[in-house]
């Protein structure tokens, strides 16, 4: 738990229970939390500086999103993946985010453009100086700028919950493996957008899911 960081939400909330469930959920998204890794509550509530019903709370939701395992003997743990569950996760993220990327296609003016730029530099310098971080950070933050443009509410919370059971496993083997190997489709995803043409979108989208995390071998899985 002392490795972990948690962000401080970038908007207000009601309640420490929503608090707490988006900085919880935000740090494993951002590879905060590694396969197998134990969850206490105490352990966070020390860490988040609140008491443990909120932090029950947020584990009980992210449990039911996937995020994270509840064992017979009650305790809450980051869930290894299979090779079968990492090809259908993969299967499903082509699916659910090609149709998000389709989706944002007409909501892309010169100002969103500009954004999604930006990011794709982010994630280029990250990957040149092998900052694993910044790279799952700008990574991230890339795919989603695209995605809320079209305004995909129920796609979208699939979306999230299928990053929420692959972020702690692909920042696993980016420790272990680096990233400066990792391929960069987002130029030719730009590329399309540029042009309007949702095919092209579509096929940056899948290759860009399917080269990275399709390509996690089976040894690496392993490994974890």
């Amino acid at each position: 738990m002392r490795d972990a960081e948690f962000t401080e939400p970038q908007e207000e909330f009601r309640t420490t229970q929503e608090r707490v469930y988006y900085q919880v959920r935000d740090a494993i998204l951002r590879g905060q939390f590694l396969p197998g890794m134990a969850i206490t509550i105490r352990g966070l509530a020390a860490e988040l500086d609140c008491s443990p019903m909120p932090v029950r709370e947020a584990l009980r939701r992210l449990t039911s999103e996937r995020a994270l395992e509840l064992s017979d003997t009650r305790r809450v743990t980051v869930p290894t993946l299979t090779r079968e569950k990492l090809d259908e996760i993969c299967a499903a993220r082509v699916a659910l985010e090609c149709q998000a990327a389709a989706q944002a296609l007409p909501f892309v003016g010169e100002e969103e453009m500009g954004a999604l730029r930006a990011l794709d530099d982010r994630v280029t310098f990250a990957l040149e100086k092998k900052d694993i971080q910044e790279y799952v950070t700008a990574n991230l933050e890339f795919h989603f700028t695209l995605y809320r443009l079209g305004h995909p509410h129920i796609i979208l919370s699939l979306i999230e919950s299928l990053w929420l059971q692959t972020a702690p496993l692909q920042h696993l083997v980016f420790q272990r493996f680096g990233v400066q190997e990792l391929p960069d489709r987002h130029q030719d995803l730009i590329d399309a957008i540029a042009s309007n043409d949702e095919q092209r979108v579509r096929t940056a989208i899948r290759q860009d899911i399917e080269e990275g995390l399709g390509s996690i071998s089976a040894e690496e899985l392993l490994s974890v």
